[in-house]
């Protein structure tokens, strides 16, 4: 692979992203600052940049160090987080930042191998930041370098079957811009060989690419079987007080969306049943909700009613502040079902 057309390329088309130090800047000796891009990798897993800008805008102005953020309180750190999905993210970013802290006094490792083993870093971050960081020569593949190279090679097989062999180009091709060189990758997969669209006439990897030899390199990467997403099926209970706010709570330490707030509501199971009231009053049926997780799709069935009756554990939370709260968004489209914008 022509590392040296990709980098030219970059030089003249690098996308403008708010944790990145241009090639140019970077030719002048300035250097990315690990926290910004430690933070933006976690934060793209799975979102679109789109998505991510307003989250790292306001983590950074929030938390303007590493330091910062290991010493905030994660219950503040998930309500910044709520919208942003895959939670688990937000509570093994805070305890990395406080490991970073407490081991490394508040400086990230250099190596890709020492970033590994801190929490939330795994084999694509820990790469990521190595190589954009400190020009680390190692392979960095994203779900954009797996596109373009599955392209590059025409490979017959989908990309979780060819993993190795994408790897293994990536890391023979890394040159000494290994940073930049990595950000390239990723914006060539993202602009110029995008998923459902191509720019071959600009692509620098072009005259070496065997799917557009084949003039048909939207056919790549194959795809892999669709699994099965089962569904779920729940109750949720919206109770509003007459003074203007909501009955919320704290879910579990551990599994889907832990320590997040939530509406009450029954378990999510295979089959449909009845609703089990929390305690009895005029409920009324406010609609049904869906929403599709990783694993399973979600259809819930919103009740409503007016009390000043509290549950057990939680809180009663004021309607116009429920932006101040760490609901996810399907718990958020459960309120709005019920009549409730936040």
């Amino acid at each position: 692979m022509d590392a040296t057309a990709v980098l030219d390329w970059y030089d003249r088309h690098a996308r403008v992203l708010p944790w990145r130090v241009s090639p140019r800047d970077r030719a002048r000796g300035i250097r990315p600052d690990p926290y910004h891009v430690w933070l933006s990798e976690i934060m793209l897993q799975q979102t679109t940049i789109a998505a991510v800008g307003k989250y790292f805008a306001a983590f950074t102005r929030l938390w303007p160090t590493v330091v910062d953020l290991a010493a905030a309180p994660l219950d503040d750190v998930l309500v910044q987080w709520a919208g942003l999905g895959y939670y688990a993210r937000a509570r093994n970013l805070h305890a990395c930042a406080q490991e970073v802290v407490a081991r490394h006094d508040g400086i990230f490792p250099t190596t890709a191998a020492a970033l590994h083993d801190l929490p939330g870093i795994g084999d694509y971050t820990s790469a990521a930041i190595a190589a954009i960081c400190h020009d680390e020569q190692v392979a960095v593949v994203d779900g954009n370098v797996d596109r373009v190279i599955a392209r590059y090679l025409a490979l017959p097989r989908p990309v979780r079957e060819e993993k190795p062999r994408i790897r293994a180009v990536v890391a023979a091709s890394v040159p000494q811009r290994a940073g930049d060189f990595a950000q390239a990758m990723m914006d060539l997969g993202a602009t110029v060989c995008a998923p459902r669209c191509v720019s071959c006439l600009v692509c620098p990897l072009k005259p070496q690419c065997a799917g557009a030899a084949r003039g048909d390199p939207l056919a790549f990467p194959v795809p892999p079987a669709k699994p099965v997403r089962p569904t779920r099926y729940g109750h949720a209970f919206v109770i509003r007080h007459p003074l203007g706010k909501v009955f919320l709570r704290q879910r579990g330490p551990k599994g889907l969306l832990a320590k997040m707030t939530e509406v009450p509501g029954s378990q999510w199971t295979s089959e449909e049943g009845q609703p089990a009231f929390p305690f009895e009053a005029g409920w009324a049926r406010a609609g049904t909700v869906e929403h599709t997780f990783t694993h399973f799709h979600l259809v819930a069935h919103v009740w409503s009613v007016k009390s000043d009756r509290a549950l057990d554990e939680g809180w009663w939370a004021e309607i116009g502040a429920l932006g101040n709260e760490a609901l996810p968004s399907v718990f958020r489209k459960m309120l709005r079902a019920a009549g409730i914008e936040n």
